[in-house]
């Protein structure tokens, strides 16, 4: 996917995730080459949303099987013709009828709570020798994602409710959690994204909303939402300056975690 999988009020929004794809297909590629040699199994694309790591993940040759929450990005992943199940179910308790040599989990499961709890029964999953590979944005302390929130809590008080935004551990709590069950590696990077203008707004501003800011906006009302956008608008810039072409050059951090179980 991704970015989408859980949704917190309302169904994701295919044509507004799409329009940054390239950018947020890039990591799920960079994870995807990190997995190294796997055993027989399934693979699975939990979180899979419209199917956009599909194809390479068909690659492996494997029975491949997309797990999302949302129906209509799951229309889209089917679209696609790569996968060979697909199931509309909550990432927290789905798991796969065989053991699977690879579950591949990009951008999804910080709209999933109890990390400490979920990703060693994920493990359990796994083929022995079977690779749990893992990416989570790690940009809620940026200004793009902070000011969502830290906006909307002065603009609207305690109407945002703070259990449905994305959340993650730190790096060190999930090798802590995960080096007993196997031979796992964790890492960040920081892609500069060049974000190009957009009549319609800050490009950071398009970029966020159909995805981390989904939960805050969804607990407005229409015209609040419109207010907020609008606040958003007026300071985010000082945080993202637009170049002489109005492109925007943006950080954002990625965490990614591998995990090789034990033979």
């Amino acid at each position: 996917m991704s970015d989408a999988t859980t949704a917190p009020d309302t169904d994701w929004d295919p044509g507004i995730y799409f329009r940054f794809r390239g950018l947020r297909l890039r990591p799920a590629l960079d994870l995807l080459r990190a997995v190294g040699p796997l055993p027989e199994g399934c693979v699975v694309d939990l979180g899979c949303g419209a199917g956009s790591v599909g194809p390479a993940l068909g690659q492996l040759r494997r029975r491949l099987i997309g797990v999302d929450a949302s129906p209509s990005m799951l229309e889209k992943a089917r679209l696609t013709g790569v996968y060979d199940a697909l199931h509309e179910a909550d990432l927290a308790s789905w798991r796969p009828d065989e053991p699977a040599s690879l579950i591949f989990a990009n951008a999804s499961l910080h709209w999933v709570g109890n990390h400490p709890t979920l990703l060693p029964a994920l493990i359990d999953a796994l083929s022995p020798g079977g690779v749990l590979a893992v990416q989570l944005p790690n940009q809620n302390n940026a200004p793009s994602h902070r000011l969502w929130v830290q906006i909307a809590e002065e603009m609207f008080p305690d109407q945002v409710d703070a259990k449905k935004m994305p959340r993650i551990l730190l790096p060190a709590e999930y090798f802590r959690l995960l080096a007993p069950l196997g031979r796992v590696t964790v890492w960040e990077t920081e892609y500069y994204q060049e974000l190009a203008p957009d009549g319609e707004g800050h490009p950071v501003r398009r970029f966020t909303e159909g995805t981390y800011a989904r939960p805050v906006l969804s607990s407005l009302s229409e015209s609040q939402q419109a207010q907020l956008v609008a606040a958003y608008e007026r300071v985010i810039g000082k945080a993202y300056p637009k170049d002489a072409r109005g492109t925007v050059l943006f950080p954002f951090r990625r965490l990614f975690i591998t995990l090789h179980r034990d033979g």
